[in-house]
């Protein structure tokens, strides 16, 4: 009797084994990628095919431009947004197969004329031009947030839809670029920080797109990894260097068009432990890298 009751647990265990082999594990199960200073990366964001050639680690290309097929969502209070399939469709699942990490650019500070959600936007939180052709700053303030924000957590939505390992969140920098409302270091700060936070309840990684000026030890520890623009040019890059104390990777790039070379500012990467690439303006498929 006893060998019997033993057997039935034993087939009962054997089946809960089974079943639980074939579950997936939720994306929120799984480790957030966190890289470190040495990944190599490349930056393309504009371009089609995506050139795979290269040796890095880490590729961020646009959200957009990667959706496999078309799709559509609704955001509770604002409407329903039609997703066109992307130019680069299965880009991301064929990166996943060759063992790359897939960033997806997006904006979370900048209202685009020509992306889907476009006309969920209410102009209230639509200011000045961000210098980029169709692109208005977003009025980040706190108070404004309810307005906006849905739709940025949608998209968040959308890259986790897509397979994206993390995102690059872009424009919420406007302190000293005239975005059209009253923003101050303050308000930066908070909302680089919100869209940290909102990026990691989707197990999203997430790095800092510049900010400089915001660059402190709260959105150090807040953001997996830092993104720069420019930092040699201006020679403002001794901040950054926290997220390197911190043990988290600075993907650091300057520009072929403005004149810079690798001679330029390699060294000086390189010496910092930044990730350094030297890239054209339309962030399409050159690149040479620092190491």
């Amino acid at each position: 009797m006893i060998n019997i009751i033993v057997r039935r647990w034993l087939l009962l265990l054997t089946a809960m084994v089974t079943v639980l082999a074939l579950v997936t594990i939720p994306s929120s199960a799984t480790t957030r990628w966190q890289p470190t200073p040495g990944t190599a990366w490349q930056w393309q964001i504009t371009g089609s095919p995506i050139d795979t050639s290269s040796n890095a680690v880490m590729y961020d290309i646009d959200l957009y431009d990667a959706q496999p097929a078309a799709s559509s969502y609704t955001v509770p209070g604002f409407g329903t947004v039609n997703v066109p399939q992307g130019d680069n469709a299965g880009i991301i699942a064929k990166l996943h197969s060759q063992n790359k990490i897939v960033v997806c650019y997006l904006d979370t500070g900048a209202w685009e004329n020509y992306r889907p959600d476009k006309n969920l936007f209410p102009a209230s939180v639509k200011g000045r031009s961000t210098g980029w052709s169709g692109e208005k700053w977003l009025d980040i303030r706190k108070a404004a947030w309810p307005k906006f924000e849905p739709l940025i957590e949608a998209r968040l939505d959308l890259a986790v839809r897509s397979g994206c390992d993390g995102v690059e969140p872009d424009q919420n920098n406007p302190i000293g670029n005239r975005p059209g409302f009253p923003i101050t270091k303050a308000d930066q700060k908070a909302w680089y920080l919100e869209v940290a936070r909102i990026a990691h309840v989707r197990n999203l990684s997430v790095g800092q797109k510049n900010g400089i000026e915001t660059t402190d030890a709260d959105t150090i520890a807040a953001f997996d990894w830092n993104l720069n623009e420019e930092c040699n040019m201006y020679q403002e890059c001794d901040v950054l260097k926290g997220f390197i104390n911190a043990g988290k990777a600075v993907f650091q790039v300057e520009y072929k068009d403005e004149g810079m070379t690798t001679a330029k500012f390699c060294t000086k990467d390189n010496a910092a432990n930044f990730d350094g690439l030297l890239k054209t303006l339309d962030l399409d498929a050159y690149r040479v890298a620092c190491r």
